[in-house]
């Protein structure tokens, strides 16, 4: 079965989202921070009347803070009923995939390490990684830290 992928960058790493999932995509506009918020959580922008969330992908993803410029976009996606923003660093390109082709990420000895990804596919001689969107505005517990005494 095939499906339909937006792929976009970060750096030099290349990712993709269902292009279901995809509402829009718009150039970067500043946002309003809010208080107490995950680093990840860049703040609100405006869209259309509605509070947009944006988050930083970079960071959510443990690559450290982007610093957006003009040259930034926000991909605007649905993740169940609300609409969120994600900060990238360029939009390439519209994808078929075979789901089939559609790799597991392997087992690197961290959950957290494959915890966003839907799964791995080659497509132009480059590894994209395919997020999963659910697994992105899940809030994660963290242990909290043994004492040192």
């Amino acid at each position: 079965m095939s499906r339909q992928l937006i792929t976009f960058q970060i750096g030099e790493q290349f990712l993709g989202v269902d292009i279901m999932a995809i509402r829009e995509i718009r150039a970067w506009t500043p946002t309003t921070v809010l208080p107490h918020t995950a680093a990840h959580v860049r703040g609100v922008v405006n869209l259309r009347g509605t509070v947009l969330p944006v988050f930083d992908l970079s960071a959510r993803l443990g690559w450290g803070l982007a610093e957006p410029t003009a040259r930034h976009v926000i991909i605007v996606v649905q993740i169940h009923d609300q609409l969120q923003g994600l900060i990238v660093d360029a939009v390439n390109d519209i994808v078929a995939i075979d789901e089939a082709d559609l790799q597991s990420p392997p087992e690197l000895g961290t959950e957290t390490a494959s915890a966003f990804l839907e799964g791995l596919v080659s497509v132009d001689d480059r590894m994209v990684m395919v997020l999963n969107l659910d697994e992105l505005v899940r809030e994660r517990v963290r242990e909290p830290l043994a004492d040192a005494a």
